[in-house]
C-alpha cells in the first residue's frame, strides 16, 4: 500500500489532516442523509419548477456522495462517514415546516427555505474542505471538493430564482 505524505511527515499545513478527514466524514454522512430528505421536498413542492429543482440536486447529490468516495480514495482512506448532527437538525426543521406550511399558499417558499439552509451548509463545508485539501496540496483532492461547491453555489442560486419568480410572489387567479 502506497505511503501517504502524512505518514511521511512531508504533508504541508499536516495539522489540518485530521480535521480534514473528520469533516469529509461528516458530509459524506450529510449527503447520504440528504437523499431522503429531498425525495420527500420534491414530494411536498407544488410548483413544477421547485419539484423539478429537488430531483435535479437529488441526482447530483447522489454525484457528490461519488466524488467524496474518489476524495477517500485520493488518501488512501476508506469512504467512512457518520452521522451529521446539522444535517439530521437541517432535516428535521424542514419536515417541520412541511407539517406547519402543509395546507399554505407559502408552502413552496417555506421548502425553498429549508432547502436554501441546506444548501448554505454545504457551501460552507465544502469551502473549508476544498481550502485544508489547497493548503495540504492534496490538488485533486481540492479540485474534487471545488467542483461540488460550484455545484451547491449553482442549486443555491436556481433555488432562489424560483422563489423570486413564484414561489415567494403571491399568485393572482384570471378574473
Amino acid at each position: 500500500m502506497k505511503k501517504s505524505m502524512k505518514e511521511n511527515g512531508n504533508m504541508p499545513n499536516e495539522h489540518l489532516h485530521d480535521l480534514m478527514v473528520d469533516e469529509l466524514r461528516d458530509i459524506l454522512g450529510a449527503e447520504k442523509q440528504l437523499l431522503k430528505g429531498l425525495k420527500k421536498m420534491s414530494a411536498e413542492a407544488e410548483n413544477e419548477m421547485l419539484q423539478q429543482a429537488f430531483k435535479e440536486h437529488l441526482q447530483q447529490t447522489e454525484g457528490h456522495i461519488e466524488r467524496l468516495k474518489q476524495v477517500f480514495e485520493h488518501l488512501n482512506m476508506k469512504p467512512r462517514s457518520k452521522t451529521c448532527k446539522a444535517m439530521e437538525g437541517l432535516l428535521k426543521e424542514a419536515e417541520e415546516i412541511i407539517s406547519d406550511f402543509e395546507d399554505s399558499p407559502a408552502k413552496d417558499a417555506a421548502l425553498i427555505c429549508a432547502a436554501q439552509k441546506i444548501e448554505h451548509y454545504e457551501i460552507a463545508s465544502y469551502g473549508s474542505l476544498a481550502t485544508y485539501a489547497e493548503l495540504m496540496q492534496h490538488d485533486d483532492v481540492a479540485e474534487l471538493l471545488k467542483e461540488t461547491l460550484s455545484e451547491e453555489k449553482e442549486t443555491d442560486s436556481k433555488l432562489t430564482e424560483i422563489a423570486m419568480s413564484s414561489a415567494n410572489v403571491e399568485q393572482t387567479q384570471p378574473a
